[in-house]
């Protein structure tokens, strides 16, 4: 009786002090994560909850939901659907060009890999108000690309290249194409070759290892690239503004034509709300689904 009275006591004591070091350690990782806290307090929050402020107020200055019921207008709804065009179609060709290239990246060797690598990280090296302005000077009408169609003979008058729709797309494709590749090749080069031989060893063909295995494996990175491309290209305004030449109305240009043709911050508030919760639901809804593709193998 006495042997395990002794026995018990010890137990008690370690107990209180993994209790004790747990406590500290929870205050040690509040201590370092509070100037984390109020660096996103202060770059993300305030700001966010200004504009909520700011777009609860009219022009007169009286507490008002006029902002947003403005955006139920048909000019707003048909630039909401533009916005959404826009960053569905560039992200669409961005997969159709990344994805390749990416798989290209991830089965070359390591030196050779790296050596193309840079191509891909060199437009960052340029600002994309030169990038855009180099699309510009391409794109219009006695520009490079339809001098070398006439001279080819392949149209008998220049294509309306710039200053649409046509133009926006290509334009913001070249900006954003990096954004996709980047994550997508990290994911497929953490995929183990071992893998694909299994596969192919239990009798797989060439093109059912990689649907059945490479490509479920390479989900989550392929998730995280379009969701990227996505919600850049949505608050994307430069690119737009420029080569659409304002005939394709994005929500961020509108929302730099109301601060500062209008100085009307409260609807631009009002759309900056609503485009930033849009954007964080999507970006819950991807991370929802990269848990399921996890959740069915589909994490490397």
């Amino acid at each position: 009786m006495t042997v395990m009275v002794q026995e018990v006591k010890p137990a008690i004591i370690n107990n209180s002090l993994l209790q004790r070091s747990r406590s500290l350690q929870g205050i040690s990782f509040i201590g370092l994560s509070l100037p984390a806290a109020m660096l996103v307090a202060a770059v993300l929050i305030i700001p966010f909850s200004w504009l909520v402020w700011l777009s609860l107020f009219d022009a007169t200055g009286n507490l008002s939901t006029e902002n947003y019921v403005r955006l139920l207008r048909p000019a707003y709804v048909e630039s909401f659907l533009t916005t959404f065009k826009v960053a569905g179609l560039v992200t669409a060709i961005c997969v159709l060009l990344g994805y390749p290239v990416a798989y290209l990246l991830s089965q070359l060797p390591q030196r050779a890999a790296q050596i193309l690598m840079v191509f891909v990280i060199l437009p960052f090296w340029t600002s994309v108000l030169v990038r855009t302005y180099a699309w510009l000077v391409l794109l219009q009408r006695q520009g490079i690309i339809n001098q070398w169609l006439l001279s080819s003979g392949l149209i008998s008058e220049p294509l309306p290249l710039v200053h649409n729709m046509t133009g926006t797309v290509i334009g913001m494709v070249h900006v954003m194409l990096p954004f996709l590749i980047l994550p997508l090749y990290a994911s497929m080069k953490a995929i183990d070759p071992v893998l694909l031989r299994a596969a192919a060893n239990c009798g797989a063909s060439p093109a059912q290892a990689f649907r059945q295995v490479f490509l479920p494996l390479s989900l989550s990175g392929l998730s995280a690239g379009i969701a990227l491309t996505f919600v850049l290209c949505l608050g994307f305004y430069l690119t737009p503004a420029l080569l659409g030449g304002g005939r394709v109305a994005m929500w961020s240009t509108q929302i730099a034509d109301m601060v500062a043709k209008f100085a009307n911050w409260g609807a631009a508030s009002a759309l900056s709300v609503v485009l930033l919760i849009v954007t964080g639901a999507i970006l819950g809804g991807v991370n929802r689904f990269m848990r399921v593709s996890n959740a069915w193998g589909g994490k490397p």
